[in-house]
């Protein structure tokens, strides 16, 4: 026996329990992970609240981040071997000691990327990889707009985006988040709790707006993106951190020609070619300084409960992680 975090309905972070659970051998395709660090991400509230609307079969273990020691293969488990130190994102319960993990979802860690800061970073870091240098390919000297930028996901943005030479403006809930995400090179921080943040957008940029929105927070903030927007310019809501977008009329697109784009990470890792490839550049600015990553939290994962409850209220900055 082992224990997990596991949900049997959907709901709070009351909705968290400490349990046993059983893990079997790998199978085929399979290694027997046990964890080392495991990420928390926001997305994880979302598979707890039930807002995905994916079907479920419940007791079910949340998370989708791990980092771990391989500790056994099963057959056909590739070049996967007993200690290999490895890391993976969108695999469902890790919340967990110990699991069965498809070998063909799992990165060998390199030397010099510790378990911690992969458990911190990989999943939000593989997400800016997609965001800024394949949907929407920041260019130098362009104006971008990141929402929570002094969340975990919007340090790593603003961070890797100022490296690619955008000017970047971002939105915070406080003075004190301001202070810190024009540390990590943001040129402006709009405090959207006390600013109208769409007025102030066009007041910097002279009435021109901006090419592109990276939204995370999703029905309070996505109307007034897409008034940030120049003409012909791309919303991108990646999350929805204070509900779903509600529908709008697609006329509203109409007058400057705007896109909206709703991704998902695992669409842009799905195939291994692209999960290699996506980790490699992220390893790179991950060792390169391009992203520094404050691991701001460490909660015991029994503790799981207390971190969802802290995560959502909005007082966090960075990345938090669970330790086993």
């Amino acid at each position: 026996m082992t224990k997990a975090i596991r949900i049997h309905e959907h709901g709070g972070p009351e909705v968290l329990k400490w349990e046993d659970v059983e893990v079997g051998e790998p199978g085929p395709g399979e290694v027997f992970v046990r964890h080392t660090a495991i990420g928390l991400n926001f997305v994880d509230t979302y598979h707890r609240t039930g807002q995905m609307k994916h079907p479920v079969t419940f007791p079910m273990i949340l998370g989708v981040q791990g980092v771990g020691v391989v500790e056994a293969t099963g057959p056909d488990a590739g070049s996967l071997k007993t200690g290999d130190r490895v890391s993976y994102s969108g695999l469902q319960g890790s919340y967990s000691e110990v699991r069965l993990a498809h070998a063909d979802r799992l990165i060998v860690l390199p030397d010099d990327i510790s378990d911690e800061l992969a458990a911190a970073a990989f999943l939000r870091t593989l997400t800016a990889e997609y965001l800024l240098r394949r949907l929407h390919k920041v260019e130098p000297g362009e104006t971008i707009l990141v929402h929570a930028a002094a969340g975990g996901a919007g340090q790593i943005i603003c961070q890797w985006a100022k490296a690619l030479g955008a000017v970047v403006i971002g939105t915070v809930g406080s003075d004190e988040k301001a202070e810190l995400v024009k540390g990590l090179g943001v040129d402006h921080a709009i405090v959207y709790t006390r600013d109208d943040f769409a007025e102030k957008v066009m007041e910097i940029t002279g009435g021109r707006g901006v090419p592109v929105v990276y939204d995370s927070v999703g029905r309070d903030t996505f109307m007034g993106s897409l008034d940030c927007l120049s003409p012909m310019g791309h919303a991108i809501n990646y999350g929805t951190a204070s509900g779903q977008v509600e529908p709008f009329p697609l006329q509203n697109l109409h007058k400057k020609s705007l896109t909206v784009t709703r991704p998902t990470l695992a669409t842009y890792i799905a195939s291994r070619e692209d999960l290699e490839k996506a980790s490699d550049t992220v390893f790179g600015v991950l060792r390169d300084g391009t992203v520094k990553v404050d691991i701001s939290r460490r909660y015991a994962l029994a503790d799981t409960a207390q971190a969802h409850a802290d995560l959502e209220s909005r007082n966090t900055t960075g990345a938090m992680i669970l330790e086993p």
